[in-house]
Parts: structure tokens; C-alpha cells; sequence
């Protein structure tokens, strides 16, 4: 833990922030506007592409905090390093000369232990059991799309033992406080018979209730209409390169020249590291690269379905099915990898019946942002004008919302609420 020197490094402001700055328009930034600008506040949302143009955009779109628990794990370690170096691994490391990946492998490998997990899985409960509640007040206050309810959400294996290692982290996520993690192991036959999109190559499978998904680039593109029509603006094409401190107002370095606001809120993703590095976050964000595509089917699978042992999600989007999937930690601007989406389509194929697999659109790669102790920043840094709100890895969509309604009081009150302590940017 940081001491209250550095804490108290520059002045407090005197008065709650008016005008606030959010750098990054994807969902985490966007839902933090929206309650911002619910609370009082002036909010200027700055993005140097469009919407929903990051990670946001191609997501699987699920909205499962019954499964979101942080990303070190032991199992992670016995998964074992030849296999990390394949290309066509769900998991993917390509070797290269990379000071802060290293960092990042360092902690993430201090942090996948038993204890590391109980304890990080301890400060995601608060967050994920209110997940689907702030979903519901954005729609309440008119955010239109929509989100669905996952009924069934199916996790399918080829047989029994390979769910084992499922079973027991929902077990484990229930023990950690989450009681409203509730499931069911299935057959192969009683998963088909549930979604006839499954082959005979599904031996066995789990049931997760009370989960939802959404159109992510539907969705992210509504929230921001709404934040609009609550007086906010939202500057599409104008990037920030800077931030300074300059004890009364922070001055972004914009595209469009200095902008001046009490405070600001970076939620670039897998960039955060840039801006907030000068304000005392030293934890390293990762991009954790995963891949995307459309695809026509016969019959539309009934509900979300995962392979976890492929690392494959399929979700019903629109009049395609969305496949999405891997973990490849490369630096977010590189090209897409064509090697990437055929390791997901090979591995998918077998499981499903009447979806044209060759009949792609929509390719697609984005950087999840990734910390090595598998917890989110979210926060005031050094500078008591200055929060952080990333690093959720796969969970930004499902914990976006959950995440602004924290952030919001967070910088109108000058104090973090009781369950964003464990994520203090500072750590």
C-alpha cells in the first residue's frame, strides 16, 4: 500500500468536480459519463476514433457475472509454456523482446496460486453482484437497446471430466461469497435437446442461470446517445495525448489543442498505461488480444453457448451468430493474425451443426486490457483530479456499467466506496 504522502502529493480540490473529462468511448468510459452527467456533472467524453471502436465492439457481449472472476489461476500455470508459444493455442505468447510483458508475466504468475484467486475473487463479488442491476437502471433511464436474458447459457465439453475444472470454479466463486451463482451439469443429450445446434461431439455440459447478453456495438452506441441526451458531448475523432495537473484544473492534450475540466476520468483500455503512468500507476496493462467473426446458421443456437476448453464463445447477434475467442497477449496496434481465426473456427467446428463456419464477415481483433493480478484500476492516482477506470480484462462489458456507478461517486465525493478499495490504481 502506497503511504498518504504520495496520496496527498497534490492538493485536494476544495469543491466537487463541475466539469469532468472521459478519455475512451467504449463501454467502461460511456457508463461512466452516463452517471456522471446522472449525478450533476458536465461531461465531455473524448475519443480519437468512434464509439464502440475498441474491445467494446467486437466482445462476445455477455453479461455473466456468475462467471467473472480475475484471470490468474492455477490451472492457468499447468496449461504449460510449449503450449503458450503455438499459434494456434487459445492461449497465445509469442516470444519478443518486451520489458513490460515481462513485467506483466512476472505478477501474473505471482498471482495464479489458490490464495492469490480466493482473495481477487473475493473483491469482484461486491461488483458482480450488482453487474445486471446497473444494466437495469440504464434502461430504466432510457439507454434503448436492450439486453436478453441467456436462457439456457450452456458451457459444453466433449465429456464429464473435462467439465470438472468449470464445476469446481463455480463452486469456489459461490464460496467466495457469490451466492447467487447457481447451475447444472447436463448430458450431451439433455444439452442438445436444450440447443439442437450441438453435435454428438458434446458429451457433456453446464447450465448457468440467470445470466444475459447484449449487441455490444448496439449497445455501447445507445449508451452514448443517452449520455448525449442528458447535455453531455461526446467528441468522436479527437484523441488526447496529455494530461497535466496544473493544481486548479487538469489540461488535456487534445488533438483539438488544450482543454481545461476539474477532473478526469482515462478509460482508454489497453492504453491506459500512457496517460496515467505520470500520476503513480505503475501496474502494467496488458493487451490480452481476442478475435471475432459473423457467421449465417440454419437455426439459430437458443442462447449463449462456451467451450471453455477451446476458449470459444458463441452468441446469437442480430440474424448471425457471433464467434469470438483466444487470449493472445501482442501489442494492441498489430495486424489481425488469420492464424488466429482459423485456430477458433477448427476448434468450434466439430461442436456445431447447420452454422457455415467458411462464410465469415466481420473479422476482427481487439486488445482486452489485462493486469497481472487479474483486478481492474479503478480509482483516483496521485493527482486527486485524475482517475483511472480499465484493466477488467474480458469482464468490461459485464462490469461496465457497475464500474461507471462507482467511478461517478468516486470523483464527485473525493472518496472510493467500500467495494472499489481493491482495486485502488495505486496498488
Amino acid at each position: 500500500m502506497l503511504s498518504r504522502r504520495r496520496r496527498t502529493a497534490t492538493p485536494a480540490p476544495t469543491r466537487a468536480p463541475r466539469r469532468v473529462a472521459v478519455v475512451g468511448g467504449g463501454m467502461v468510459g460511456l457508463a461512466t459519463a452516463w452517471f456522471l452527467q446522472e449525478s450533476g456533472a458536465q461531461v465531455t467524453v473524448y475519443e480519437r476514433g468512434t464509439v464502440a471502436a475498441g474491445a467494446s465492439w467486437g466482445s462476445a457481449g455477455w453479461l455473466t457475472p456468475g462467471l467473472a472472476a480475475p484471470l490468474p489461476e492455477p490451472a492457468v500455470l499447468r496449461y504449460g509454456l510449449r503450449a503458450v508459444l503455438s499459434s494456434r493455442s487459445p492461449v497465445y505468447l509469442p516470444l519478443r523482446a518486451d520489458a513490460e510483458l515481462l513485467r506483466f508475466l512476472a505478477s501474473f504468475v505471482r498471482h495464479s496460486t489458490p490464495g492469490q484467486w480466493r482473495r481477487g475473487m473475493a473483491a469482484y463479488v461486491p461488483l458482480n453482484e450488482r453487474a445486471l442491476d446497473a444494466f437495469d437502471v440504464l434502461a430504466a433511464a432510457g439507454v434503448s437497446a436492450p439486453t436478453h436474458r441467456a436462457e439456457p447459457f450452456l458451457a459444453c465439453y466433449r465429456d464429464e471430466r473435462e467439465r470438472h475444472g468449470l464445476v469446481e470454479e463455480l463452486r469456489a466463486i459461490r464460496a467466495a461469497g457469490q451466492r447467487d451463482v447457481v447451475f447444472g451439469e447436463l448430458t450431451g443429450d439433455q444439452a442438445r435437446a436444450l440447443d439442437p445446434v450441438l453435435t454428438a461431439e458434446v458429451g457433456a455440459a453446464v447450465q448457468v442461470y440467470g445470466q444475459r447478453y447484449l449487441h455490444p456495438p448496439e449497445y455501447v452506441r445507445s449508451l452514448a446517445q443517452a449520455v448525449t441526451a442528458q447535455g453531455g458531448v461526446v467528441r468522436e475523432g479527437v484523441g488526447v495525448t496529455d494530461i497535466r495537473d496544473d493544481g486548479d484544473e487538469v489540461v488535456l492534450g487534445t488533438d483539438d489543442g488544450p482543454q481545461r475540466h476539474d477532473a478526469v476520468v482515462v478509460a482508454t483500455g489497453a492504453w491506459l498505461g500512457a496517460l496515467a503512468r505520470r500520476f503513480g500507476v505503475r501496474q502494467v496493462v496488458q493487451a490480452g488480444r481476442g478475435y471475432s467473426f459473423s457467421v449465417p446458421v440454419e437455426q439459430m443456437p437458443s442462447g449463449p453457448l462456451y467451450f471453455p476448453a477451446q476458449r470459444v464463445a458463441c452468441t446469437p447477434l442480430g440474424s448471425r451468430l457471433r464467434i469470438a475467442g483466444m487470449m493472445e497477449f501482442r501489442r494492441p496496434e498489430e495486424p489481425l493474425d488469420p492464424r488466429r481465426i482459423a485456430a477458433i473456427t477448427d476448434a468450434v467446428r466439430p461442436f456445431l451443426t447447420g452454422v457455415d463456419l467458411d462464410d465469415r464477415q466481420n473479422e476482427w481483433v481487439g486488445s482486452r486490457p489485462c493486469t497481472g493480478d487479474g483486478l481492474p484500476l479503478l480509482g483516483r492516482t496521485r493527482s486527486p483530479r485524475v482517475f483511472v477506470a480499465g484493466g477488467h480484462g474480458m469482464w468490461g462489458i459485464a462490469l461496465g456499467p457497475v464500474t461507471g456507478m462507482l467511478m461517478a461517486q468516486t470523483v464527485l465525493k473525493g472518496e472510493a466506496p467500500p467495494e472499489l478499495r481493491p482495486f485502488d490504481p495505486l496498488r
